[in-house]
């Protein structure tokens, strides 16, 4: 990844990170092979659970936009099917809920609850995809 790159996807972290969370309604395919979305569902802005991720995360927002991890939420589950996200529709979570999903669409972590941001720079470091962008075989 060149540099111009790499610094545009830090300032793409630093104004999700500023502005708000990206919504959940951005399509996964955007992220295919570009970035790592991870996607922190809740079922209120105020669940507790949520907000200690999100300041979790703002701690090491640098390593993570290091390693392309973009930010995604859904703190609405509607109050219907017909009203659930299409990511709700597609990865089912049960309450809070942290997936992480590497450049090749795959699930590379789910987890119930709060999750730190080394686990999550651990996880994306044992990637192929993140191996192969750091030189190593």
């Amino acid at each position: 990844m060149t540099p111009l790159l790499r610094h545009a996807f830090r300032a793409i972290f630093a104004l999700a990170v500023l502005a708000g969370p990206v919504r959940a309604a951005e399509p996964l395919a955007e992220h295919l092979w570009v970035s790592r979305p991870l996607i922190i569902f809740a079922d209120t802005p105020l669940d507790p659970s949520f907000s200690r991720q999100l300041a979790e995360l703002e701690r090491e927002k640098d390593a993570l936009a290091e390693r392309d991890v973009v930010i995604i939420t859904d703190t609405d589950p509607g109050a219907s099917r017909s009203e659930r996200s299409a990511l709700r529709k597609m990865l089912r979570p049960h309450g809070f809920t942290v997936i992480l999903i590497g450049k090749d669409g795959e699930i590379a972590l789910r987890r119930p609850v709060v999750v730190t941001a080394d686990d999550i720079t651990r996880q994306v470091d044992r990637m192929p995809d993140r191996l192969r962008e750091m030189g190593r075989p």
